[in-house]
């Protein structure tokens, strides 16, 4: 085994892996398919949020969130979706790795449903005028969305969240506890004459003002 860094024991090929782990059963072999049938269409009338993996042409990765009222992400077809683009920061991360790569991957999440909805396909950046207005919001239609071709869908199981406890309140932090994300950025930046103040001053300006 070589080393990656600081880490000495590095496992390098599947055949280590499946040593260690197995095979998946026939049920998670099985459960893939390759367009929207009527189970996934719910669950995408009922998503709020979901996070888009992209990677450019060398393969460096990036997961972005996106999120709206539940169904705000547009079903076209079988086999295509819509995902609208909101006002953000103008870093563009996942479009511009979609210029030059168009495989995508995407989590769909429900509030308190612990499974997810894992797609994967190759991804464009639309203008389709007749598709866009469709999801407007407060009368303002996205200038241009992320289309994506489907390939593959199917269900993740819960594990992760349970393990997490991410949607049962009793584990939630405490209010005053959580990281000071103004803060965070300020210390970032360490641009002269901006502190946390100017920071979260900016960041609810944005909030309130350009959402969409």
């Amino acid at each position: 085994m070589s080393g990656f860094g600081i880490f000495r024991e590095v496992i390098t090929s599947e055949t280590q892996l499946r040593e260690i782990f197995g095979e998946p059963s026939r049920l998670v072999q099985n459960k893939v398919i390759t367009q929207l049938d009527d189970h996934c269409r719910n669950y995408i009338a009922q998503s709020p949020f979901l996070i888009i993996s992209t990677a450019d042409e060398k393969g460096n990765c990036d997961a972005s969130p996106r999120g709206d009222a539940p169904g705000f992400v547009h079903i076209v077809d079988d086999h295509h979706l819509v995902i609208p683009e909101r006002p953000g920061n103008k870093r563009m991360d996942s479009i511009t790795n979609i210029l030059v790569n168009p495989h995508i991957g995407l989590i769909f999440l429900i509030p308190t449903l612990e499974e997810t909805l894992r797609i994967n396909g190759r991804a464009c950046i639309i203008q389709d005028q007749d598709i866009l207005e469709k999801m407007a919001v407060k009368g303002k239609v996205p200038t241009h969305g992320i289309g994506v071709q489907v390939e593959e869908c199917y269900a993740h199981c819960a594990k992760a969240f349970m393990r997490s406890g991410l949607w049962k309140p009793d584990t939630w932090p405490e209010a005053g506890t959580t990281p000071d994300i103004a803060k965070m950025i300020a210390d970032h930046v360490k641009m002269p004459g901006l502190g946390a103040k100017e920071v979260a001053e900016g960041l609810q300006d944005s909030y309130k003002n350009r959402l969409y």
